[in-house]
């Protein structure tokens, strides 16, 4: 006789989401401290440290809700909230775009004896207005000038350069008005960095204008803004602005060593004039200045696109007498001049001088390859560096398989 099929009308239980697990699991650790606070023996705000950090994680799975609740079981029974709990909070509330929250959270900590870090406020106005809350940002930087007004330099500075770093420039804009009609002074770090902002995320008449107001508030532009903005003429290729820009900087100024100087040889030396090189060169070493490794780099491989051989040997001497270390850039612009017309036979004569069992550097500022680009060596050896076990390679063993590469490409091998 056939067995019955006895079919089971047990549902199974879904599996609990993330956040009640952790819900849970945080309200047993609540109930045993709230236990042994009784007894005497815990502060109720410990708890807080852990709640804090479950609101963090709460508001990353997109769960105010569940966070609140959290909270304020908490606080029902008698636990007192701290500064990062309430911070924590908030910060839940504006990044799921409850700002009505956000602003009783607010309220709650500026009528209590907290206030919150300046990187909180920071994060705040920052998600503020980055949702379009603008309204709310200030509201909130005009309750902090009432109770502690020696924050907001420190707020502002923050905020403009949250805003700076994602290319909101608009908001960055505006939070520096209002950091002005406030009364307080633009400082260098912060007026600098709304130049490099500027470079990297506004067009060059954007750039312009900000380095102008930087130029008109007397504040001395720094070594970051300054390749900043050579960058970004460089991408653009706008080399006569460049040298523009560099001779207004001043290029006597010592605190960024030889960079001016560079910057403006490479702005002659991308348009290849060379005689414009030669004589800006001579006029650096009469200033004072010392040729460096960029220096020498930019003139040799000026010199090996150019096929100007005499001049790229009397480099390399200079470079010998100032005792410059040449790194993989010096050797690039030396094998591509020489394969480049054909003369190859000639490459150990054009080494001799040169200490090819040396361990390879690259120690050239990317500036310069923004401008000149990488030749053919350059680009085949760091391949070769990067993809291959063999770690300490010498100049002398790169160049001999960049040489067997280089004479076989014309090469056909037939399968048999």
């Amino acid at each position: 006789m056939a067995a019955a099929l006895v079919v089971s009308t047990a549902v199974t239980p879904k599996p609990r989401p993330f956040w009640l697990i952790s819900y849970q699991n945080q309200s047993s650790a609540k109930k045993g401290l709230w236990h042994k606070k009784q007894g005497g023996n815990i502060d109720p705000r410990v708890n807080y440290a852990n709640c804090a950090s479950l609101i963090r994680g709460l508001s990353r799975k997109k769960f105010p809700f569940a966070a609140e609740r959290l909270f304020l079981d908490l606080k029902s029974e008698g636990f007192i909230p701290d500064n990062s709990t309430l911070s924590a909070l908030m910060l839940c509330y504006a990044s799921n775009g409850l700002f009505c929250k956000v602003l009783a959270a607010w309220d709650e900590i500026i009528n209590s004896s907290f206030l919150p870090d300046v990187h909180v406020i920071a994060e705040l106005i920052d998600i503020c207005g980055c949702k379009g809350y603008l309204d709310v940002a200030f509201r909130i930087l005009h309750q902090i000038q009432l109770k502690d007004s020696n924050l907001l330099p420190d707020v502002y500075a923050q905020a403009i350069s949250r805003f700076g770093k994602k290319g909101q420039l608009e908001l960055m804009e505006v939070m520096l008005k209002e950091m002005v009609s406030m009364g307080f002074p633009v400082d260098s770090a912060t007026g600098n960095a709304y130049v490099i902002y500027y470079s990297n995320f506004g067009t060059l008449s954007e750039m312009e204008v900000a380095y102008g107001r930087l130029k008109m508030s007397r504040i001395l532009i720094e070594e970051e803004a300054i390749r900043s903005i050579s960058l970004a003429y460089l991408k653009e290729e706008k080399f006569y602005s460049l040298g523009q820009f560099v001779r207004d900087v001043g290029l006597c100024r010592r605190n960024v060593g030889n960079l001016l100087w560079n910057l403006l040889l490479l702005s002659y030396a991308s348009n290849f004039k060379m005689k414009s090189v030669q004589r800006e060169f001579v006029r650096m070493v009469e200033s004072g200045f010392s040729p460096d490794l960029n220096t020498f780099n930019i003139r040799a491989l000026a010199f090996s696109k150019m096929s100007l051989f005499w001049d790229l040997h009397v480099t390399l001497e200079h470079m010998k007498h100032e005792k410059v270390v040449p790194d993989l850039v010096t050797y690039g612009s030396i094998v591509d001049a020489y394969l480049d017309r054909s003369l190859g036979r000639n490459l150990g004569f054009a080494l001799r001088n040169l200490n090819r069992n040396g361990c390879v550097t690259v120690a050239t500022e990317p500036l310069v390859f923004e401008a000149m680009g990488k030749g053919d060596f350059h680009l085949s050896s760091e391949a070769r560096l990067e993809f291959s076990k063999k770690k300490n390679w010498t100049y002398e063993e790169l160049i001999t398989t960049y040489l067997k590469k280089y004479f076989r490409r014309n090469q056909i091998f037939w399968n048999y």
